[in-house]
Formats: C-alpha cells, sequence, structure tokens
C-alpha cells in the first residue's frame, strides 16, 4: 500500500510537471516578443491592397503579442521578388517577416533566376483572404464585354506590375493561351494602375477583385470575366472558353485565388516563437474591429493559419511538366 502511494505521488508530480513545462514553453514564444521590433516587410510600394492589407494585418497582430513594436517596411520590385528574397534571408528569429504576391509560386515553377527561395520551405504564418481575379477595363475603353475584347481588331494596352508578379505572369500566360488582343505594359505597382486607367494610358488589367472593387463601383470601369471565386454577378472566364488547353490555363489562374494575402517568415523560425506568431495571425484575422476596418476598405476577408497555408502553397507548386513548361515559356517571353 506505501508503494502504491509513492507511485501515485511520483506520478502526479511527473504530471504536474509536465504541465508546468508545457505552459512555460507557450509563454516563452509569446513572452520573447514582448519589448521586441519586428519588421514587417510589403513587398511593393505605398497603396494598392497588399500594402492595405499588410499594414492592417501588422496593426493588430501588434495588439495580440503585448510588447511589440510593428515596422512596416515597403520593400518593391521585381514583382515582389525584392521583398520575398529580403524576408527569406532574414535571420530567422521571428523578428522579420511580411506578405508578397502569389506570381512568386509560377516563378518558382518555371524557374526564374531571380528567385533567392523555397516557397515550401519558409515559415507560413497565414493568408487573409481568398480573392478572384478580373478583367477590368476602363469606362473610356468603351468595351461591355468578354466577346467584344476577344473581337478587337487592334490590340489594346493592359497594365500589370512587375515582370515575375502575379500581375504580369497570369496576364501574358491567359493572353497567349486566349489569343486575345492585349499589349501588356508592366512597371505599375501599387495604385499606379488605377491612375494609369484614369488618365488612358493604358485601357485594362487582369487584377484581384478586391483591389478593383472600389474603382469598379465608383463608375470608372467594369469587370467583364473573373477567374475563380463564387460571386455570380460577373461572368466566369472559364465559362466563356472552349479550348481545352486554354481551361487548364484558367484553371492554374482560378487555383491562386485561394491563396492571397499570404504573411510567411524565413525558413527555421523557432517552434514556440512560429506558434505564437501563428496564434497572433489567428487572433488578429477574427478581431472584430479588424473585420469592420477591412470590410471598409473592401479587403475580402477568409483567413487561414500555419500548415493549412502551407500545405496549399505546397500543393500549389505540385504542377504537371506541362503546365511547368507553359510556365516557364511564359516567364521567357517577358525577359
Amino acid at each position: 500500500m506505501k508503494w502504491q502511494s509513492i507511485r501515485m505521488a511520483a506520478c502526479a508530480t511527473a504530471a504536474l510537471l509536465t504541465i508546468s513545462s508545457g505552459c512555460a514553453w507557450a509563454q516563452e514564444g509569446a513572452e520573447f516578443f514582448n519589448g521586441k521590433t519586428i519588421n514587417y516587410i510589403v513587398a511593393t510600394g505605398p497603396g494598392g491592397g497588399y500594402d492595405t492589407n499588410g499594414r492592417l494585418v501588422a496593426q493588430f497582430m501588434q495588439k495580440y503579442l503585448p510588447g511589440s513594436t510593428f515596422v512596416v517596411q515597403n520593400m518593391p520590385g521585381a514583382g515582389h521578388l525584392i521583398g520575398a528574397n529580403y524576408i527569406y534571408a532574414s535571420e530567422p528569429d521571428g523578428l522579420t517577416f511580411g506578405t508578397f504576391n502569389t506570381g512568386l509560386i509560377y516563378g518558382q515553377l518555371g524557374g526564374d533566376p531571380g528567385i533567392k527561395f523555397d516557397l515550401a520551405d519558409m515559415s507560413w504564418i497565414g493568408k487573409v483572404a481568398s480573392d478572384p481575379r478580373v478583367i477590368v477595363v476602363s469606362k473610356e475603353s468603351g468595351i461591355e464585354s468578354y466577346e467584344q475584347l476577344k473581337a478587337l481588331k487592334e490590340p489594346i494596352r493592359f497594365a500589370s506590375a512587375g515582370v515575375g508578379s502575379a500581375s504580369t505572369i497570369e496576364t501574358t500566360m491567359l493572353v497567349n493561351a486566349l489569343d486575345l488582343p492585349i499589349q501588356i505594359v508592366s512597371g505599375y505597382n501599387g495604385s499606379d494602375d488605377q491612375l494609369a486607367l484614369r488618365r488612358g494610358e493604358v485601357q485594362g488589367i487582369i487584377a484581384s477583385r478586391s483591389s478593383f472593387q472600389q474603382f469598379v463601383d465608383e463608375g470608372n470601369g467594369r469587370f467583364i470575366a473573373q477567374i475563380g471565386g463564387s460571386e455570380t454577378d460577373v461572368p466566369q472566364l472559364s465559362s466563356l472558353v472552349d479550348d481545352e488547353e486554354a481551361k487548364k490555363v484558367v484553371a492554374l489562374v482560378a487555383s491562386q485565388s485561394n491563396i492571397s494575402r499570404l504573411t510567411a517568415g524565413p525558413a527555421g523560425i523557432p517552434e514556440d516563437r512560429l506558434k505564437a506568431l501563428r496564434d497572433a495571425y489567428k487572433a488578429a484575422t477574427s478581431d472584430p474591429e479588424f473585420l469592420a476596418k477591412a470590410q471598409s476598405l473592401s479587403l475580402p476577408v477568409d483567413p487561414k493559419v500555419g500548415e493549412e497555408v502551407a500545405t496549399t502553397v505546397k500543393a500549389a507548386l505540385d504542377q504537371t511538366p506541362e503546365i511547368v513548361e507553359f510556365l516557364k515559356q511564359t516567364l521567357l517571353s517577358r525577359n
């Protein structure tokens, strides 16, 4: 009886030590950020959807990491490559991470030599949105439908971001696959593309719906086709295309719409700190004030956190040799 009591006491003590150790480990992750400055990198210039989303995420992550100070640093250039390369090369201490566009998935698949990272290895914190792509034309273009665009005898100009960006790669793939009468003009970052549409420098763009919803709502342009998403007010591009190979390209672009506005850090952030960052991200993107601000800014919110995002990114990187070859040819045509 005496030995049984001793064994029971020993087991209880071990259990208490395990619980205590687990709590201390969890506390250590969040506590690390108390008094620290965190650099949140936005791989594009001020203004535009990525910058607005990034600043909102940083603001509310700071709220859920007590004692931390978030500093948002814009790092535009090379279709988000500069910012993404910087994040990946940073010290994996949990103090540097940020956002960049999904076009880098295409770039990695196509073997872009400017890429110095492996998206599969990054420390994925979360993604804030799902955001379908849309074909947008300016009011002054006079175009009212996809069929009218397709039937043009002379090409019109479409804006895109830098070489290597989702904007440029997706526009190039779609123009080539669908044989659209479009001349692509790259180099429009932030909100420059909307200004260019208003000035008449370009007549259209393929972009995320959230970035151009207000532009369209204010009467400056119209959506003539959508890629992905569940909205029914705009025709799905897949329903307007007959060619099977073209449909595969449209499907590839649609697959990217559910991993929009990503946040990630370099590979190797310590487990406890990464968990704290993911917990803060989850709390931030479900905060009622965050949701209200996102709604007021017309920003879509469909957050996912941690390994779920990592799994989605890895799935996007798993493409057939035929698609990979098509991407390579697309990248070559833009260089």
